[in-house]
């Protein structure tokens, strides 16, 4: 059985089944397809499975033109049906994992997948878990539900995880050659894993374990989480000192060695960052330790949409206006430049609370042409003279590449600058640092 799946994965006649076509499945898929397998995309969303069937593009990182070939070709087909994984030999997951309120983790979309797999599931196949998750739900979580009816583990079926590792918008780094973790449950599980992803993707990296590969990817997050924990806390320290954060990291970064620059901002967005490390700390809890670091720099950025809303209500202080009553235009509010992404984003934080503080928001992002908020619908404003003169203050919450800054700066009255996107402007009069 395994030397049969071995030859199906090196002959690419093995069909692999990816569940959810979203950020992390779309790209895989279209990978897969054009290192030359027959993939089949699977998503309970309707409308995003007509979409790949028409060749429509609705993920940055996939160019419409690939996908629209691999559909084409009929490399890659959708379904909204689970009954197709009776004919895969591999079958990759990669739902969401969301937060609950309470801050623990909803793994409710994985265990929904693999009681589908489980339901139609055949032996010999492969089964990989790339969506992000505390570890051991690959061990705890899926192989109990996989072995109910008597199938084992590294005989009749192969297990593993494999974090994905997407950076929207990235233009260096996309699924194909950023390198690949992979842990299986078993030997013979992280061997097949290996084996499948190295014939799409450039470079792969087995570790020991699933629990390994769990914790590799909420390592990568928690890194950065607490680095960005850290400079906004030295941000609003610099702010109390009267000293430029920005040109302290600037200059603090020529240092050559033991030094890396990670800058302050309004808050953290996406759904790795602020969520990811919660799944550590959550699991940390559940063995009696406290993840002091991962829970602080966590408060540190929750607070910072509200510092950015206390900075924009005294820039107006000092310009003899009330933050009630006054109108405030918010530039960006997609949670990364570039990228047409809202999830966790702090602009939709900000803007709330600027809301309920009695101000009069509008905002202006070409990415998005329009917004609901706590009930409340917002139209993207036009970008004018008339837009930016008749705003009290304009509050740069992410730095789109694409937008006329210097138009912004001349006829903006007052600007709160969160990205220091503005820092080569001579005349600063009007402009506020974060």
């Amino acid at each position: 059985m395994l030397n049969e799946l071995k030859k199906k994965i090196l002959s690419k006649k093995a069909k692999i089944g990816i569940i959810g076509l979203g950020y992390v499945g779309l790209p895989l898929c279209v990978t897969f397809a054009r290192a030359g397998f027959k993939i089949h995309g699977i998503d309970i969303d309707k409308d995003r499975v007509e979409k790949v069937k028409k060749g429509e593009s609705y993920i940055l990182d996939v160019p419409q033109p690939e996908l629209a070939a691999v559909t084409r070709n009929k490399s890659l087909a959708v379904t909204t049906d689970f009954s197709v994984i009776k004919k895969l030999d591999a079958v990759i997951i990669c739902v969401p994992t969301p937060l609950y309120k309470t801050k623990e983790p909803d793994v409710s979309y994985i265990v929904a997948a693999v009681r589908n797999i489980k339901r139609y599931m055949k032996s010999g196949q492969i089964i990989v878990l790339e969506s992000t998750t505390y570890p051991g739900t690959t061990e705890e979580v899926m192989l109990p539900i996989l072995e109910e009816d008597g199938l084992k583990e590294g005989k009749d079926f192969y297990l593993a995880f494999s974090p994905e590792r997407v950076d929207p918008g990235n233009a260096k780094y996309d699924t194909k050659n950023t390198p690949k973790i992979i842990g299986g449950i078993s030997k013979h599980s992280t061997e097949i894993a290996a084996l499948l992803y190295e014939q799409a993707l450039e470079t792969i990296v087995p570790v020991s374990s699933a629990k390994v590969a769990e914790m590799v990817k909420l390592l990568e997050n928690t890194f950065r989480i607490v680095n960005i924990g850290l400079v906004n806390e030295i941000l609003l320290m610099c702010d109390k000192l009267k000293i430029d954060a920005w040109e302290v990291i600037d200059a603090a970064k020529t240092k050559p060695y033991g030094f890396m620059p990670f800058y302050p901002g309004p808050g953290v967005g996406g759904h790795c960052i602020p969520i990811d490390p919660i799944y550590l700390s959550w699991k940390a809890r559940m063995h009696g330790f406290e993840a002091r670091f991962i829970d602080l720099a966590s408060q540190v950025n929750s607070e910072m949409p509200h510092y950015v809303v206390s900075k924009a209500a005294e820039a107006l202080n000092e310009h003899r206006k009330s933050l009630k009553g006054s109108k405030v235009l918010i530039v960006g509010v997609a949670y990364k430049k570039d990228v047409k992404d809202l999830r966790e984003s702090p602009a939709l934080e900000i803007i709330e609370t600027f809301m309920k503080k009695g101000a009069n928001v509008l905002y202006y992002d070409p990415l998005f042409p329009y917004l609901k908020i706590d009930g409340i619908n917002l139209s993207c404003a036009t970008f004018s003279k008339e837009t930016f003169k008749s705003a009290d203050c304009v509050v740069i919450i992410t730095d789109h590449t694409k937008v006329n800054y210097g138009f912004i700066v001349k006829n903006s009255k007052l600007i709160v600058d969160t990205r220091n996107i503005l820092k080569s402007v001579e005349d600063r009069s009007n402009i506020i640092k974060l």
